[in-house]
């Protein structure tokens, strides 16, 4: 079995499936794609947000007297939009697994808030991956900088890193697939 992770930016496109399927098409071994799709943490974003708006002092008076929300709100709001967040993450995951596997191909994958290379180490290392492909949208001063996913990738992981462009966007009566 050789075991290909990949790093997506955004769900795979019937179009970028089929690319990632055909990169693999000669393999000698059985090839197994396990997807890799970031959410945000969307709990520490609000928390973030309402600290922001509330600051350590609003207009020369404290927090404590004027706060945005009680603790408890802020709690239940964040706790809220990480659910939201987790499930369109996990939508588009397991699209893009069914994707791969419309192709005749072994898929698996996991969605996750950790920073994306150190995901990409962690899961290497759980499924003994051999290679890493990384899709994204053009990042043409992260790239410039070689600070974008795959070059910190190749930095960090040990293994061999593919960078792709996504296609295209597919359209609405693609997504069901």
């Amino acid at each position: 079995m050789y075991d290909v992770v990949i790093l997506v930016e955004e769900e795979l496109s019937v179009a970028d499936a089929e690319q990632i399927v055909q990169l693999y098409a000669d393999a000698p071994d059985r090839v197994q794609f396990h997807v890799v799709i970031p959410c945000e943490d969307a709990k520490t974003q609000v928390e973030a947000s309402l600290a922001d708006l509330a600051g350590s002092d609003l207009f020369g008076i404290t927090t404590q007297r004027f706060a945005v929300r009680a603790d408890d709100e802020v709690r239940v709001a964040a706790e809220e939009a990480q659910r939201a967040v987790d499930a369109q993450a996990t939508e588009a995951l397991n699209r893009s697994v069914g994707r791969l596997r419309s192709f005749d191909r072994e898929a698996e994958g996991l969605i996750t808030r950790k920073h994306p290379i150190d995901e990409l180490a962690d899961y290497i290392g759980r499924v003994n991956g051999q290679e890493v492909v990384v899709l994204t949208r053009p990042h043409v001063i992260a790239e410039l900088l070689h600070i974008d996913w795959s070059a910190q990738a190749r930095r960090h992981l040990g293994v061999p890193v593919l960078h792709l462009l996504e296609q295209h966007r597919d359209s609405i009566a693609d997504r069901t697939t």
